[in-house]
């Protein structure tokens, strides 16, 4: 069940960036963000309410709330980081945000086999791949490298985070209301402080209504991924699921090539190639 709830992951989180990258170009990054999130926490509040998942209130809700705190900081982390771009160096060094959870498995404890280890470097290398690497000719901003930095370490705090919050199914509703709560949080007050420095916060023609639909899918799609991640993180080793949870970038190149009919480069294609042999070499070691 680990590949399973982890790839389902990665499909999750792939088309929740391929929707959030499309947003972002007709509306600013911040409210993106924050709508998406709101809409997912009123969805999340319903469903404690109904599950009574209030009952499970405790101490690792901690770990939610401190993953609603980081989670907004990586995401605008990297969306700032695109924009400086390139992308080709952006993408497939956020990567790194795996190396974050397969360290927090090993310190616990967790030791896969060789076939796994070679699953583990194999993926990686081709989500690296796939994120259509420019190892040349790229002029790249100091300031973008460390926001790339920041941004995958961020993300693989998550990882780890949401993996601890909770122990079983009611208890993730709720740990997830907390984190998506906390999200908005801070995300409104960023967006407040935008305000007041007169930043952008709405397109020319205001508050896009007409993109609801897409706001929440991002909304509810990132929240999933988050829950199948906990599950994954729970049903078998950390260093297996963080590994084939990292796969989206994988899924956001398909989606960009099946909805916009861009072109994959002959390194990403050799890239999804290897991310599917190590997950093969994952799911069978």
């Amino acid at each position: 069940m680990t590949a399973f709830f982890a790839l389902t992951t990665s499909l999750l989180w792939g088309l929740a960036d391929f929707g959030g990258g499309l947003l972002t170009r007709r509306t600013p990054a911040l409210t993106v963000v924050v709508v998406s999130q709101s809409i997912a926490a009123a969805v999340l509040g319903a469903i404690v309410l109904a599950t009574g998942g209030w009952t499970e209130a405790g101490p690792r809700l901690w770990f939610a709330f401190a993953a609603g705190l980081v989670g907004p900081v990586a995401l605008l982390s990297f969306y700032k980081a695109l924009a400086l771009g390139p992308m080709g160096v952006v993408s497939p060094l956020a990567t790194l945000s795996v190396a974050v959870p397969v360290g927090v498995g090993l310190v616990l404890g967790e030791r896969p086999g060789l076939l796994q280890v070679a699953g583990i470097a194999v993926a990686v290398g081709g989500v690296v791949l796939a994120g259509g690497p420019q190892l040349r000719g790229a002029a790249v901003q100091r300031q973008a490298i460390l926001l790339t930095l920041v941004a995958a370490l961020g993300f693989g705090t998550v990882f780890a985070l949401i993996a601890e919050a909770s122990t079983d199914v009611t208890g993730l509703f709720l740990a997830l209301f907390v984190q998506r709560l906390t999200n908005v949080a801070a995300g409104g007050a960023a967006l407040a402080a935008s305000v007041r420095r007169s930043g952008a916060v709405l397109p020319d023609g205001g508050f896009p209504w007409s993109s609801l639909p897409a706001l929440a899918f991002v909304g509810l799609a990132d929240v999933a991924a988050n829950g199948t991640y906990a599950m994954a993180a729970r049903s078998g080793p950390v260093t297996v699921a963080a590994v084939l949870a990292s796969l989206y970038p994988v899924v956001t190149a398909l989606a960009a090539r099946g909805f916009l009919s861009e072109r994959l480069r002959a390194v990403q294609t050799a890239g999804a190639g290897l991310a599917l042999l190590g997950t093969l070499l994952l799911a069978t070691g």
